[in-house]
């Protein structure tokens, strides 16, 4: 029973501050690949979250073949939570891993981030952003799902 209550206790605060859509996204700064520091601003139309390895593939997918710059020209933030994964994983091969993609990958290290936007596990989540308001999401089970909604964001 102790057991139960400690875990409720422990995860109340993540359901908390989760974010609905019409509230405010709290800015955060984080890391990417390269260990440049990017910060979550008004400037941010699409915010797409990975909380697995599968889902990030499936945003690495979406983005075969598109060119340096496509998430950004479209105002678009991927985050990947890789707190599950071995540190020393992270540092010696996915991490140098990611340095080969033409795109920016946040890195939620720590689950400081990524809990705030609650989603099943296996896809990945669309968060609509307004000047830093969330006006929307959507789930991705596919990369060709996933390909053809970046493909109707105006760059």
């Amino acid at each position: 029973m102790k057991f139960f209550v400690v875990v409720f206790l422990s995860l109340f605060p993540l359901w908390a501050q989760a974010v609905e859509v019409g509230e405010q996204v709290a800015p955060w700064t984080l890391l990417d690949q390269f260990d440049v520091a990017y910060t979550l601003d008004n400037q941010a139309k699409i915010l797409l979250v990975a909380r697995s390895m599968d889902a990030a593939k499936r945003v690495d997918t979406a983005l075969q073949g598109r060119p340096q710059g496509y998430l950004e020209a479209r105002h678009v933030v991927f985050v990947a939570d890789i707190q599950r994964m071995p540190r020393l994983v992270a540092k010696l091969f996915a991490v140098p891993a990611m340095q080969a993609y033409n795109y920016r990958v946040m890195l939620d290290r720590d689950a400081r981030i990524v809990p705030r936007y609650p989603a099943p596990v296996d896809k990945v989540l669309w968060l609509q952003l307004d000047n830093g308001k969330l006006v929307a999401r959507h789930e991705y089970s596919s990369a060709c799902e996933l390909r053809q909604a970046l493909e109707q964001v105006k760059p």
